[in-house]
């Protein structure tokens, strides 16, 4: 009679939820040197998100036209990195300074990375401009 009773049910370790992207980071330069980035709130399919592992920012240069925010990240570099426990938590401000970059005109895009390397959604693309100026 107990028999059919113990077959019942998952056997095993639960599986995880599925980790979705972050939404896209809000930047803006604060100063001439200084970007400000915001961390979104939710993840890309609106729900609250919990946390974000790093911030990086992805730098390609200067093109004959603007080009989109997943372009710089596809074909561009990582510049800058900043990893818990330095991070804000969601919808906080991360103020950065870009003068160690050292590169030539292009575009920055920020990008938020959760647990595991998921990247989120990059921001709206940067002007870079000439660091002698």
């Amino acid at each position: 009679m107990l028999l059919p009773l113990g077959g019942c049910g998952r056997k095993g370790d639960p599986i995880p939820r599925t980790r979705s992207a972050p939404g896209p980071c809000t930047v803006r330069w604060a100063s001439h040197r200084v970007l400000e980035v915001h961390l979104p709130l939710a993840d890309a399919k609106g729900v609250e998100l919990v946390g974000v592992e790093k911030v990086r920012i992805f730098y390609l240069p200067l093109g004959a036209s603007r080009p989109s925010p997943q372009e710089v990240i596809a074909r561009g570099e990582v510049v800058l990195e900043r990893s818990r426990p330095d991070l804000p938590g969601p919808g906080g401000t991360l103020s950065l300074d870009m003068r160690q970059i050292g590169r030539q005109p292009g575009w920055l895009v920020a990008a938020a990375v959760r647990v595991g390397n998921v990247v989120g959604a990059p921001s709206e693309p940067l002007p870079w401009l000439d660091p002698a100026i």
